[in-house]
């Protein structure tokens, strides 16, 4: 975890206890998931798209903002062990204040993430075919 590259990946939701899922084995259905590890590629993040299939990691980050943004995203902040501190919903034009121990955030379209079943103290893991 935390040396990775930017590229795709595998998103997972796992539930506040390793080893919870809903479909018994741990594992949400795999999200689609692009990585954003390079400074380039984490300032570009989401900007002039008009949505994201799946989500977006943005590694090492701990604030985002949507200024330039053309649709309203929700940010879930994770820690190094990859649960999630916080979920928040950000309208286009907004900061994030920074927040502490975290280390990651993930970034898809508004509602997504409450659909996934993810929120405070909800597990991810990640998968990169290249990693």
């Amino acid at each position: 975890m935390g040396h990775w590259r930017d590229g795709t990946g595998t998103l997972y939701v796992l539930g506040p206890e390793p080893g919870a899922g809903p479909d018994g084995d741990g594992r949400a259905a795999g999200i689609p998931l692009e990585i954003a590890a390079s400074y380039r590629a984490r300032t570009r993040g989401l900007l002039g798209r008009d949505g994201v299939a799946g989500a977006l990691l943005l590694t090492p980050a701990s604030s985002v903002h949507t200024l330039g943004m053309r649709f309203a995203i929700d940010v879930a902040y994770l820690d190094r062990r990859l649960t999630v501190l916080a979920v928040r919903t950000m309208r286009p034009g907004r900061f994030g204040l920074p927040r502490p121990r975290a280390r990651h955030v993930l970034e898809a379209e508004a509602g997504a993430m409450e659909r996934w079943g993810l929120r405070a103290g909800t597990r991810v893991a990640i998968e990169c075919p290249d990693a």
